[in-house]
């Protein structure tokens, strides 16, 4: 391996554990609904109502926060957004109201998640990566998310143990800090070597290139098919404790089952991302939301075991979100890497209506039919939905790219 080679991994595995502890923290909340309705009897609800929200204005602010890293500093924007969750994390065992919950977890949480998601990464990223290994490298970015949900979920389960859920909190919200060192380097400026070439065609402005990207059908189409992967991964990462307690299994299948979808998303994002190169992209995901849809099939109609819930973790984790680099890859593929902060940021707020939707109609479900039977044919039906609208899109065969590759 070159010195080039050696630079560009070493950024994408920094920049991974950015996107590590930003998502590890982030989901690991979902482990305090049941604490926070038993301290505060809130109900849950109001409590998943503040999740969804979470799951909107995550989706909301990345757009916004990649027009202010393309218009003024990447950096500046980052580390605020680390502040903003770690201060929020830290605040939330002091709220003891449905609407303190929605600020903390639904707004400050959100949306400092979202100044740190992965437009942003990506986009500090592609000035040190060339066009033929972007792919990997936003592999092993989605794979360092993945590596955090692993880790840092049975670590917030461990604190609440020894500690309670309040301590707990406070400590996630600390151990996201370390996150601000990682953003310091990553957003430094790349040697001009290094700085991908400028797209021809792309254009020239950020009203520009998103005027376009509203035109273009095939853009619109993956932002469509993005929602079903941000209903169903909300869902699961929001309710799957609730499944697991209305099954009557312990509390430490649901750490385990998040865990495992968080290390089997580590195999599926490093092999999608060397998978796609020299590949189509849109049959990629028009693949991955297929096998979806039969794994929930399977898991829904199969007997509620522990195996059977870490069988279905392992399954649906090696697809939860190998979806991000295919879809980065084409946004990239269609207008280049200036704006894509701002681009994905887009695709990224149908991802999280779809988030919104599957966290709070989760909770509604479960309290109208004490279930989540619908819930789970809801997430087939959409996998199935995704499926076909990936086909109509138009993409250039990869020719090049794979020669470049070579």
């Amino acid at each position: 391996m070159d010195s080039k080679s050696r630079s560009y991994m070493a950024v994408a595995i920094v920049a991974g554990a950015i996107f590590a502890l930003g998502l590890g923290v982030r989901q690991s909340q979902a482990l305090f609904i049941g604490p926070i309705n038993s301290s505060t009897g809130i109900g849950y609800a109001s409590i998943s109502f503040a999740f969804a929200v979470g799951q909107l204005m995550w989706g909301i602010a990345m757009p916004v926060a990649g027009a202010l890293a393309d218009r003024y500093s990447a950096r500046i924007v980052m580390v605020i957004g680390a502040l903003l969750v770690s201060l929020a994390t830290m605040l939330t065992p002091l709220a003891h109201s449905t609407a303190a919950l929605v600020v903390l977890i639904g707004l400050f949480a959100a949306i400092g998640a979202g100044a740190m998601g992965p437009g942003l990464i990506m986009s500090a990223l592609a000035r040190w990566v060339p066009e033929a290994k972007r792919s990997v490298a936003t592999g092993i970015v989605n794979a360092g998310g993945s590596f955090g949900q692993f880790t840092v979920i049975p670590l917030a389960g461990l604190f609440i143990g020894l500690t309670g859920w309040q301590p707990a909190m406070v400590i996630m919200g600390v151990i996201s800090l370390a996150a601000i060192p990682a953003i310091l380097w990553v957003t430094q400026s790349a040697p001009v070597s290094a700085v991908a070439p400028a797209k021809a065609g792309a254009q020239s402005s950020l009203k520009d290139a998103v005027s376009t990207a509203f035109r273009d059908p095939s853009f619109l189409l993956l932002t469509a098919g993005f929602f079903t992967c941000g209903f169903h991964v909300a869902f699961i990462a929001t309710h799957l404790p609730g499944v697991v307690a209305l099954c009557g299994l312990p509390t430490a299948v649901s750490a385990w089952s998040l865990a495992l979808i968080g290390l089997f998303n580590i195999f599926g994002s490093l092999w999608v991302g060397k998978f796609v190169t020299g590949r189509r992209m849109k049959t990629t995901l028009a693949g991955i939301y297929f096998a979806r849809a039969l794994i929930i099939l399977v898991f829904f109609f199969s007997p509620k075991t522990t195996l059977t819930f870490l069988l279905f973790a392992a399954a649906i984790g090696f697809s939860y979100l190998s979806t991000v680099p295919p879809t980065i890859g084409l946004v990239i593929k269609f207008f280049g890497p200036r704006y894509v902060a701002t681009l994905f940021g887009m695709v990224m707020l149908s991802h999280q209506i779809g988030g919104f939707l599957g966290a709070y109609l989760g909770g509604k479900a479960f309290e109208a039919t004490g279930s989540y039977d619908w819930m789970w044919f809801a997430d087939i039906a959409l996998c199935l939905f995704a499926a076909a609208i990936h086909l109509p899109i138009r993409e250039a065969k990869p020719v090049a790219l794979a020669a470049a590759a070579t």
